[in-house]
């Protein structure tokens, strides 16, 4: 038979009388509740801090978003308005007129062609080493937006965690020196640690999603725009435009020579000629009996 303890009952019926009594003084006593705001306010200027750090990476994050939702498309990179007015400069030999066409326009595909245009006359393979490595470089400037969209996945969680660990610490400050005679206190800053814990990772999970989205994305986009700079180029007469200077350059060579203006220069047309040439000294664009040039000022001998 079992001998029966007394001070265990004893001390059982004080434990139940004490959990009774909490209980009681909970249900009497109405707890406010916080909301997130006044939550974050309650712990201090470092979680206030982290909050702010945690709202601007989100902000940051939505404007790369919608940034690169715009750019990363075909009709961005490579308008179809705009490769069909150089291809019919280029396919007419007026490259001076697309490479005025390529300055004046911001999209990837006329920086891209704008700045080697400048190099036709130095030979087919200078040419393509400049068309790819203009390509990669502009490529480069917004694949780098697409690489800060990782650097916020990977910072969020980050900052989140230095709030957890801020709200463990006063989480600890409370129990050592109240122990669990406070509890709103200590629920509070449990509060504070998974908010901070919470908003680092709604921000990251999006953020990697994203990242990766774009960075497929790109990879097609780029492509397709360079193959349109592919086509643009492909049939340009290189062995005959030896030493032929655009841009720039050529509107710097026709001012700082004189003998332009007293340059005559014979021009034989065919019978399905179109109404506009490229001026055989300038490459501007010329109508057919127009002499001079008004773009260099050489005289022109229509035969």
């Amino acid at each position: 038979m079992k001998t029966h303890n007394p001070s265990k009952s004893i001390l059982l019926t004080a434990l139940f009388l004490l959990m009774a009594g909490s209980l009681s003084r909970a249900a009497d006593t109405p707890q406010e509740q916080m909301n997130i705001l006044q939550t974050i306010i309650h712990g201090g200027p470092l979680i206030i801090s982290i909050w702010v750090c945690i709202i601007g990476t989100s902000i940051a994050l939505i404007a790369f978003i919608i940034q690169l939702v715009f750019i990363l498309r075909v009709e961005s990179l490579a308008p179809q308005s705009l490769v069909d007015s150089l291809a019919n400069s280029i396919s007419a030999g007026n490259y001076q007129e697309a490479w005025e066409v390529c300055r004046s326009n911001k999209a990837y595909i006329a920086k891209v062609l704008g700045e080697t245009i400048e190099r036709i006359g130095r030979g087919k393979d200078a040419f393509e080493t400049a068309l790819i490595e203009r390509g990669m470089r502009e490529a480069q400037i917004i694949k780098t937006k697409i690489s800060y969209i990782s650097v916020i996945g990977v910072i969020a969680p980050m900052i989140g965690l230095l709030g957890t660990v801020i709200g463990m610490m006063g989480a600890f400050a409370v129990l050592g020196s109240s122990g669990v005679a406070d509890p709103r206190g200590l629920s509070l800053r449990i509060g504070e640690v998974l908010m901070a814990t919470a908003s680092g990772l709604f921000i990251a999970i999006p953020a990697f999603i994203f990242y990766y989205y774009f960075r497929n994305l790109a990879t097609i986009v780029f492509v397709a725009a360079d193959d349109k700079l592919t086509r643009l180029t492909e049939d340009i007469p290189f062995e005959e435009l030896g030493g032929i200077r655009i841009g720039a350059a050529a509107d710097a060579a026709i001012r700082s020579k004189p003998e332009f203006p007293g340059t005559t220069k014979s021009v034989v047309l065919d019978e399905e000629a179109p109404q506009d040439i490229p001026c055989p000294v300038c490459q501007g664009t010329l109508t057919v009996g127009q002499s001079p040039c008004p773009h260099c000022g050489a005289s022109i001998d229509w035969a």
